[in-house]
């Protein structure tokens, strides 16, 4: 696979990576754990370097899962985590709580380099900012976790353009993490010319759309328990249903293309920027080599053309958060 290096950090990486989040957390029970290291380990044999979890997926588990995974082959891959929650006390469920104390950081690359059987984090994220901690302090202390070794770059994820400039003032920041698909592109109007000013690079989580831009789900599919979407506005039955005009205009282009739809939404993601690098989750290899082959694929400008008119003739129905998870956010 192509490679793309993430900003001016010098940090290379493939041109699309994996979230690994999914395989024990947010959509549904948790998926068997020797399939997802065989899943890990085949996106490896693809070409696929970059490779993303958090503390909180699980909590826990998923950077247990994604460390043995990848242990053999530590020295050809790229390991992203996150910090920033405070771990919920013993039956409540979700960890909710921002914390972003620097004593709390530090507290938390341990654990992450124990699950990851790591030495060094190759990129740490604040996994969302903390109203109470100034973003200085956050950026400090993660230059001194870069000082000491046990982390490579830093990164920040949902961040708005000012929270950005701060922390980069500070240390550098490598990387920012956000949502951005075909369907929520607000990155666009004011993140985007900061990242370029400063030369930082973007990872767009849920680059799929949480799976809708890839034609399988429709006004008729229940989500389990334990599945995330089941409670976003966006995922109603009702905007379901409005949106699938969008996954229809998507396979018309995707037809005329020899390709996918999920494969031709990962291309409009790679034409965007070069410093763009997707990280799709799945939890099934036949989903591992769409996605991977996706980088492969060329939109022309005429391409691009006719991907834009149809975003601007039908567009989104539903929230992608409910109020209070997208206050939380800094877009």
């Amino acid at each position: 696979m192509r490679k793309r290096t993430l900003g001016n950090s010098g940090l290379e990486v493939s041109a699309l990576g994996l979230g690994c989040m999914g395989m024990s957390f947010s959509y549904g029970s948790p998926k068997d754990k020797t399939e997802m290291i065989a899943l890990i380990r085949s996106a490896v044999d693809l070409g696929v370097t970059f490779f993303d979890t958090a503390e909180v997926y699980g909590p826990l588990t998923n950077e247990e899962l994604v460390g043995e995974a990848l242990a053999p082959i530590r020295d050809q891959v790229v390991i992203a985590t996150k910090f920033g929650f405070k771990p919920a006390s013993a039956g409540e469920g979700r960890w909710s709580e921002l914390d972003s104390r620097p004593e709390h950081i530090k507290e938390a690359v341990e654990g992450s380099l124990k699950r990851l059987r790591i030495e060094t984090i190759d990129l740490l994220y604040q996994h969302r900012v903390d109203p109470n901690v100034p973003i200085e302090d956050v950026a400090g202390t993660v230059r001194d976790l870069i000082a000491e070794g046990k982390v490579r770059h830093f990164g920040m994820s949902e961040a708005g353009a000012q929270t950005i400039r701060r922390a980069h003032a500070v240390q550098p920041v490598t990387a920012l993490q956000s949502e951005y698909s075909l369907w929520w592109r607000r990155p666009e109007e004011q993140v985007f010319p900061t990242l370029e000013e400063l030369g930082i690079g973007f990872v767009p989580f849920s680059p799929l759309g949480r799976g809708f831009l890839t034609g399988a789900i429709d006004a008729a599919t229940g989500f389990g328990e334990g599945d995330m979407r089941g409670f976003l506005p966006r995922f109603t039955a009702e905007a379901r249903s409005a949106n699938h005009a969008l996954v229809d205009r998507l396979g018309e282009i995707a037809a005329a293309k020899g390709a996918t739809p999920a494969q031709i939404a990962l291309a409009w993601l790679l034409a965007q920027k070069p410093w763009i690098v997707p990280i799709p989750g799945t939890t099934k290899p036949h989903r591992m080599e769409e996605n991977v082959a996706a980088a492969e694929i060329a939109l022309s400008g005429e391409d691009l053309g006719s991907i834009e008119a149809a975003l601007s003739a039908i567009p989104v129905q539903g929230d992608r958060y409910l109020p209070a998870a997208e206050a939380a956010t800094g877009l």
